[in-house]
This record gives structure tokens, sequence and C-alpha cells, in this order.
């Protein structure tokens, strides 16, 4: 029996040693790695010129936006709207968002962004949005786009007022 307990000791520990290598490894990557954020971005070129047409980003699946101040970075969902672009943070009142979900907490101290597209990185602030007419739009966008057929978010403005997602315009730095 104690042989058994051993290596089932044995194992646990292996796999609490590989996981923390996979994630001390992602923090430093550039960029995220799947659902595990990443770390600074190192590749894209830093976009200078107009305006962009966001127009794109209504197909576009997903982007990686990184944080200035912690520099990590992670892959998110992305809706545009009158050539805007949004992204959303959900289950934010859950237990799983309340572990999970850090960089809506940061974004509150910083809210400076790199967002990757492609190759190319566009210097942007979040800035969170609580009401207004372009939240019940986006949040329909992001359910067509990302949800199963015909699910909704509910009522969009209470989602957001409850605070159970959190929506960011993804501007242009001031």
């Amino acid at each position: 029996m104690k042989t058994v307990l051993s290596i089932v000791g044995g194992l646990v520990a292996l796999l609490a040693l590989v996981l923390v290598l996979v994630l001390a490894y992602a923090r430093t990557h550039d960029g995220p790695i799947g659902i595990l954020p990443g770390g600074a971005f190192e590749r894209g070129e830093i976009y200078s010129g107009p305006e962009p047409d966001w127009s794109a980003m209504r197909t576009r699946g997903e982007v990686e936006f990184q944080l200035l101040d912690p520099p990590r970075s992670r892959i998110t969902w992305i809706a545009e709207h009158e050539n805007r672009i949004y992204i959303v943070s959900g289950y934010m009142n859950t237990t799983l968002g309340k572990i999970w979900k850090h960089w809506p907490h940061e974004v509150e101290e910083d809210n400076r962004i790199l967002l990757r597209v492609d190759d190319t990185i566009y210097e942007r602030q979040l800035v969170r949005i609580m009401e207004g007419p372009m939240v019940a739009p986006v949040l329909a966008m992001i359910a067509d786009k990302y949800l199963p057929g015909g699910t909704t978010l509910g009522d969009p403005d209470e989602v957001i007022r409850s605070g159970d997602a959190w929506l960011y315009e993804v501007a242009p730095r001031s």
C-alpha cells in the first residue's frame, strides 16, 4: 500500500512541477498560448497610420491584447460596431470569473494596452462602457458570433449594470 501511495504522490508532484513550468514558460512567451496568459509582445510592427477601418473585426474570431502593467497578454473575442471595436469580459460575478479574471481589475489601474492583429500592433486603451446605445448591439453581436445558436446573454443593459460582464471599447489612446 505504501508503494502505491508513493507512486501516486510522486505523480502528483510531477504534474504540479510540469504545471508550474508550463505557466512560467507562458509568462515569458511572445503572446498568449491558448487560454494561458502570455508575456509581452516581442514580434509585430507598431501601427502609426490613420485610424483603421475595423470592419474586418466583424468576422474575425480572436485577437491578442497585452496590458502594459503588468506586461501580460491574452486572447480575446472582439466585436465591431460602427467602426469601433469592443471586447467583453464575461463571468465576472461567478466563482470561476473571480478566480480567473484578473485583467479587468488590472485595467482599472492602467488601461493602456497593445492590440495585436496578425503582426500589427495598435497602441490603444480600454474604456469601460457602463451604458449607452452600443451596449445592446455589441452584446448581441458577441452572442451571435460566439455562443451556440439562439443563446443570448440576457438583458444587455442589466448584464452590464450588474457587472456580470464588463464591456470595453478598444479606443485610441488619448
